[in-house]
C-alpha cells in the first residue's frame, strides 16, 4: 500500500467517527514528515458550530503540534473535498499538498465548482492529488444520507402518528 493510501485510509477511520456521532462522516489527517501530526473528523452538529469542519479543527491542532501558522511541508488528507471556507484555510496554512477522496459536486472548490488551491492569483497555490480511495470515501457518505433520509421519513411517520393519537377527529 502506498503512502496516500495508507493516510487516506486514516482520514477514513476519522469519517467512521463522525458516522458513529451522526455527523456527515468526513476525515482528515495531516501529515509531516511520513508522521501523522493531526487528525479530525467533521462536528458541526455536535459542537452546532458552522467552522468544526474536519480540515479546519486538524489544521488547528496541527498549527499548535509545529507551534507555527505555516504548515509548510505538510500534506492535508481529506475523504471528501473541501468547500470554500477550508480551501481558504488551506491556503491560508501554506499546506503545499493536499489529497482528497471524493469530489464534492455541491461544494467542493478544489476541483467541482472552483479551483481555489490552484489559482495563481492568490499568495500559495497547492499541489493537489484527487481520488485517492474515491469508493470507499464516497460508498461511506452514500450510506450515511441513505440511512439518514430512513431515519428522516420513520421520525415524520411516528410524528403524524402521534398528532392522530393526540387529536382523534382528524
Amino acid at each position: 500500500m502506498n503512502k496516500d493510501h495508507h493516510f487516506m485510509q486514516l482520514a477514513i477511520e476519522e469519517a467512521k467517527k463522525a458516522f458513529a456521532l451522526g455527523e456527515v462522516p468526513i476525515g482528515a489527517v495531516i501529515v509531516y514528515q511520513d508522521r501523522v501530526i493531526a487528525s479530525a473528523h467533521n462536528l458541526r452538529e455536535t459542537s452546532q458550530n458552522a467552522v468544526t469542519h474536519a480540515e479546519l479543527m486538524a489544521i488547528q491542532h496541527a498549527c499548535e503540534v509545529i507551534d507555527s501558522w505555516r504548515l509548510e511541508e505538510t500534506t492535508l488528507y481529506v475523504t471528501l473535498e473541501p468547500c470554500p471556507m477550508c480551501a481558504g484555510a488551506i491556503l491560508q496554512s501554506r499546506i503545499p499538498r493536499i489529497v482528497y477522496g471524493a469530489r464534492d459536486s455541491k461544494a467542493g472548490c478544489v476541483d467541482s465548482l472552483y479551483r481555489l488551491l490552484n489559482d495563481s492569483r492568490f499568495n500559495h497555490e497547492c499541489e493537489v492529488t484527487e481520488g485517492v480511495l474515491a469508493y470507499e470515501c464516497s460508498m461511506l457518505l452514500t450510506k450515511f444520507f441513505k440511512e439518514l433520509r430512513v431515519r428522516k421519513k420513520e421520525e415524520k411517520k411516528a410524528r403524524k402518528l402521534a398528532e392522530a393519537k393526540s387529536n382523534p377527529s382528524l
